[in-house]
């Protein structure tokens, strides 16, 4: 059953870039170093072993007065290589450390994709914030976008005391990219829609209203199935993979920031809805998921 499930993720979910856009080689002092990457002394590369035996790239990007660390999950059809402009981006605008990774059969990470595997690299990337960098879950936002929703809710219902948790054009399941279906089948996969009530910290969905890929349902199911929102953000005329381009999206993230940081100053209360003018660069090589029109069962 397992992999007849890994099966139908493998032939409609992953993309990776191929050929991946980067390498990383050992220097000789023993660190990894992510080719094309211009020298950054706040910036750290990791390989990690997962619990499936794979190795896997991370990036660590720190800020120097950072109150927080964004775990960031990106979509299915890019690598890190593709990324790390936003990502320098991100921790200049928001005051954040990023950490980053790619899943297993990305980039220059081993092995092959599959859903199972995301949940393994999220879990060893989790497990590095904690070992090398002291990181507490008090002090970690999740960030998931498109497919990388599926690996930041398997790891955000699992770990009770998060700062916060981020959906970027989310999906509340495999197959209900393709299909409007009502049930959840044994055979789907990223089963959000099951996770996100089990999801304690505030909760902020990203949406575009005109996105063609992952329709805006997904968005304001996942939305209304949180048990602590923060005022979602719809972004008018937004796309599946150019939210990034609309000033409101840095502004909101940046106000969903300074909240969870009087959040961490107050005890949090029972049921807090949380509210929403600065812009970003363009991001010319974020690409996120695309799902493959073909049968999911053959």
């Amino acid at each position: 059953m397992g992999n007849v499930t890994s099966n139908v993720a493998a032939k409609f979910a992953f993309f990776p870039p191929d050929p991946p856009t980067y390498d990383v080689n050992k220097a000789e002092d023993g660190t990894v170093v992510f080719s094309g990457l211009t020298a950054d002394k706040n910036a750290e590369v990791h390989l990690l072993e997962t619990k499936g035996g794979n190795k896997i790239v991370a990036t660590f990007w720190k800020h120097p007065f950072a109150r927080f660390t964004l775990l960031y999950s990106h979509g299915n059809a890019a690598d890190l290589g593709q990324m790390h402009e936003l990502f320098i981006e991100l921790r200049a605008h928001l005051r954040v450390n990023i950490m980053s990774y790619d899943y297993s059969g990305y980039g220059a990470s081993t092995g092959k994709p599959s859903e199972v595997n995301t949940y393994y690299d999220i879990e060893a990337v989790y497990n590095c914030l904690k070992r090398e960098y002291n990181i507490k879950q008090e002090d970690l936002i999740l960030y998931g976008q498109s497919v990388g929703s599926g690996p930041t809710l398997h790891l955000g219902s699992r770990l009770k005391k998060l700062r916060g948790l981020v959906l970027h054009s989310a999906i509340l399941s495999g197959i209900r990219v393709l299909y409007p279906v009502k049930m959840t089948f044994w055979f789907d996969i990223f089963k959000n829609i099951d996770k996100i009530r089990h999801v304690s910290c505030p909760v902020l969905v990203i949406h575009g209203t005109n996105d063609d890929i992952v329709d805006l349902s997904h968005g304001k199911r996942l939305w209304e199935l949180s048990k602590e929102k923060y005022d979602p953000l719809w972004v008018k005329g937004g796309g599946h993979c150019n939210l990034e381009t609309y000033p409101e999206y840095i502004k909101h993230l940046r106000k969903f920031i300074n909240a969870m940081e009087k959040l961490a100053l107050t005890k949090p209360t029972n049921k807090q809805q949380l509210t929403p003018n600065s812009s970003m660069t363009e991001v010319k090589h974020n690409k996120c998921l695309r799902f493959g029109k073909r049968s999911l069962v053959k």
